[in-house]
């Protein structure tokens, strides 16, 4: 059983409404393709099955609410960025769907939807975050006395505003990430923030990205993120197609690497940041820096300020979002690798203590400890903005 085959009788088979949705990619690079895409004259969302890679490139279009809500719990859309642009695409259609001249129904109806898709995914703040945007749309048009016509309209542009922010604040994060490394530096990333992650260059990623087509010659080596093997099939995967010089490495080899004097700097993106620094990213990130802080080596996150949550003072208030076991007994064997009725923790994040983090780049700057003083000055910045 390959790779692929295993993901998908793992994540469940393709309902067959949605077969008869799916295109086969396999003919482009995956950078070719835009991770989430609305249709909007389809009523559909299109977004690039990540469980599948890199063994199938398929685009499947989603419609329905249990659709949005399936593809941002099982993984086939993710990374923070991402899943928030399509959450705002999301709530847009399913408001679009409501048929109503009712402001008062029409919001009642958006809460209940919002609400729901809020529940996919707790740790990624992004989720939350575009939900509530659309929402403070929503209530400002009613203030107006907008009509449900028009609201619809406004949703639309917000949505599509989120996802074009994205973008310009992954390439501004970018910049800010290519201050801190120079040509030829060896470069560990952990988990995949990358282009798949967001709507384009990523957030860890968009440095190497911006470097590539610079000539900066990075040597890039991708941690492959168990239990999901995030880095080996999607950040190796898609760092490969770009013709960056990229290694794979298992969890457990960063150590090895940073102690033979091979990385020069770690980028990491991340799903939360709280006030005073403390970061939440995929499991094993918290591993990374703390090894990093034994070798001297800078260890960096790249965090959009949509995933700087100032509401908490620290990670240990973020919520952990808990998977199933089998992601780590059975998921990518062709047989089960652990004994029958074993107790499996399984988190998907953990969270990163801000005294182990060199500097959190945003798209606004880098910011520097004390975090609690430097994530202010830096949304101060966003407001002046």
């Amino acid at each position: 059983m390959t790779v692929a085959a295993s993901a998908a009788t793992f994540y469940g088979n393709i309902p067959e409404d949605a077969r008869n949705r799916v295109k086969d990619m396999s003919d482009k690079s995956i950078l070719e393709y835009e991770t989430v895409e609305l249709l909007d004259d389809e009523n559909a969302i299109r977004i690039i099955d990540q469980t599948l890679l890199p063994g199938r490139q398929e685009l499947i279009l989603l419609r329905t609410a249990e659709e949005i809500w399936d593809a941002i719990y099982l993984l086939k859309v993710r990374g923070a960025p991402a899943i928030g642009v399509c959450a705002a695409f999301g709530i847009y259609l399913l408001s679009k769907q409501t048929e109503t001249e009712d402001y008062e129904f029409f919001v009642s109806e958006f809460e209940k939807k919002k609400d729901y898709l809020d529940s996919s995914r707790p740790t990624a703040v992004n989720l939350s975050w575009a939900l509530r945007r659309m929402e403070g749309v929503l209530l400002e048009m009613q203030k107006k006395g907008a009509s449900v016509k028009e609201a619809k309209q406004a949703l639309l542009k917000e949505a599509i505003r989120i996802k074009e922010e994205d973008i310009e604040v992954c390439r501004r994060i970018g910049e800010f990430g290519l201050t801190l490394v120079k040509p030829g530096d060896g470069i560990l990333t952990h988990c995949n923030a990358g282009q798949l992650a967001t709507c384009k260059y990523g957030t860890a990623t968009a440095p190497i990205y911006l470097g590539q087509e610079r000539g900066y010659g990075f040597h890039v080596y991708a941690d492959e993120t168990r239990p999901l093997l995030q880095g080996a099939r999607l950040t190796a995967y898609e760092l490969h197609a770009a013709g960056v010089d990229v290694t794979l490495l298992c969890d457990n080899m960063s150590a090895s690497i940073m102690k033979q004097g091979k990385i020069q700097a770690i980028f990491v993106g991340c799903d939360r940041v709280a006030a005073n620094g403390d970061t939440a990213n995929k499991i094993g990130t918290s591993v990374v820096a703390t090894v990093a802080a034994r070798y001297g080596v800078p260890f960096y996150v790249c965090a959009p300020t949509s995933t700087i949550d100032m509401s908490l003072e620290s990670g240990d208030l973020i919520p952990i979002e808990q998977r199933k076991p089998e992601e780590v007994t059975e998921m990518w064997y062709t047989q089960r690798m652990a004994p029958e009725g074993i107790k499996v923790y399984n988190p998907a994040f953990d969270v990163t203590d801000h005294d182990l983090i060199a500097g959190i780049v945003t798209e606004f700057g880098v910011a520097r400890a004390p975090y609690t003083e430097s994530l202010k000055e830096i949304f101060a910045l966003k407001e002046k903005e």
